[in-house]
């Protein structure tokens, strides 16, 4: 008998579904979770959609810049897809179970378009660096081509940690308690249900999840230095704040997103708190895809003006 697998001494059953416990076991208390949920997710939806279909249909908008922004917004409807629907009806129905197939499926999905944004925010802040710093570059560095290969490599990378996760995550024995502690599947509450050593799967996830989010950082961080030097050698001050006010939404969705994910997967504490990591997941999966769309349009008068422009032809469409 192989002492490195001590679960095969105890009769336990496989487990072959999981039940998501949300934020509480008692019917009254997921009330208030359901309606914050969906309110917050039609919000996402029709705010995400708005801002696609007026990049889409304004020519205007037709640049890296904004393109990157598209992009974003249909991550954002992705993820967020991912995780509230099923979020919302498991907090009104008492068997808030998902099948060993959809919760892999579930997370596959999640870490795919949560690593892309990463990713996507990154080619954002270097289409910013090379419009600021290498204007007469602009065209060539950042063209349609580029642009197309800088998504297709971001979600080929993303790809690479969702399938990464994904396997190591459910080639772990599951023979215990299937209960959830959490109102999704995601790696940090699925560890703590195996009955088999996880050691090798928090190294992977803590490396992977530093491995992405500093790196990422660091280039967004480098970008904006070079930026803030450019933009502080600019004479006209005039000039200084239309150059930099291009820049202020990304550098605040830049600190909301890299903030609460660098909390849940670049630190192993996070395993340990799992009250407070809801919480935290709260915000990165639902609070920051609405917000978005009002981060990138408030302060950008071109957005706001073809946001006008749509919804005037919508309204006119009705």
């Amino acid at each position: 008998m192989s002492v490195a697998e001590p679960w095969r001494d105890v009769n336990h059953t496989e487990v072959m579904e999981f039940i998501l416990l949300g934020f509480g076991r008692g019917p009254g208390l997921q009330v208030i979770p359901f309606v914050m949920f969906l309110v917050i997710y039609i919000i996402t939806v029709l705010g995400n959609t708005l801002l696609v279909l007026t990049i889409t249909a304004n020519s205007r908008l037709h640049t890296p810049m904004y393109f990157l922004l598209m992009n974003l917004s249909l991550l954002d409807l992705c993820y967020s897809s991912v995780i509230a629907p099923r979020a919302a009806v498991n907090f009104l129905t008492d068997a808030k179970v998902i099948s060993y197939r959809g919760c892999a499926t579930q997370l596959f999905f999640f870490a795919l378009f949560v690593s892309t944004e990463t990713f996507i925010l990154t080619a954002m802040a270097y289409d910013r660096y090379t419009a600021i710093c290498n204007p007469l570059l602009y065209p060539t560095t950042m063209s349609k081509p580029v642009c197309i290969q800088l998504v297709v490599g971001s979600y080929l990378c993303a790809s690479v940690n969702a399938i990464v996760q994904t396997s190591f995550t459910f080639t772990l024995r599951f023979c215990g308690s299937n209960e959830i502690d959490h109102f999704f599947c995601d790696v940090p509450p699925l560890l703590t249900l195996s009955c088999t050593d996880t050691y090798i799967n928090q190294m992977v996830l803590f490396a992977l999840s530093n491995v992405i989010i500093v790196s990422t950082a660091l280039i967004i961080l480098v970008s904006y230095v070079y930026i803030i030097s450019a933009v502080l050698q600019t004479r006209c001050a005039t000039g200084r704040h239309k150059t930099f006010s291009t820049c202020t939404s990304h550098i605040v969705a830049v600190s909301l997103f890299y903030g609460t994910v660098f909390f849940m997967y670049a630190q192993l504490s996070s395993l340990s708190i799992p009250d407070q990591s809801k919480v935290v997941s709260v915000f990165y999966t639902l609070v920051i895809p609405m917000l978005n769309p009002f981060i990138y349009s408030l302060r950008n008068k071109d957005v706001k003006e073809a946001l006008r422009r749509t919804i005037g032809c919508i309204m006119v469409l009705k």
